[in-house]
């Protein structure tokens, strides 16, 4: 199946907690990080995960968003640490790439955000994503 998500990060699942709606799935990632992603517990059921499937994690590049350091009292819990390969600013948007470990990120976010942030190709960034942002297929 071909998606315009771009990106899709694999790993293995390593624990399902089911809840009356929800599932939090942690998932390690093959680059080493781990990543929680909250989805239905009948999207939980019907994709059969539990410890060891092999899934990839899906996100929207819009739901990506940039810190450049270290952040405290926010609710975010995958923060994956990477450094900016490509940057292209727009007139309102600007796109940024990020390798991570084990794959790359994209980011879209706003050019004043970019501005403000001072970000460049080559600089040293953590990639916020909120676990129900995260959308899981798998392989």
């Amino acid at each position: 199946m071909t998606l315009s998500i771009r990106n899709q990060l694999p790993g293995t699942v390593t624990a399902v907690h089911p809840g009356e709606v929800m599932a939090a799935v942690k998932v390690h990632l093959d680059g080493g990080q781990d990543l929680m992603a909250a989805i239905t517990l009948e999207a939980a059921q019907q994709l059969a995960l539990t410890a060891g499937t092999a899934v990839r994690a899906l996100v929207k590049s819009t739901e990506v968003s940039l810190a450049t350091g270290p952040v405290d009292g926010l609710s975010i819990r995958n923060r994956l640490p990477g450094a900016i390969t490509g940057l292209v600013t727009g007139e309102v948007m600007a796109s940024v790439k990020i390798s991570v470990p084990g794959g790359e990120l994209t980011a879209v976010i706003t050019k004043d955000a970019a501005i403000d942030l001072g970000l460049f190709v080559g600089s040293d960034v953590i990639a916020l994503i909120k676990s129900t942002e995260v959308s899981l297929e798998t392989v």
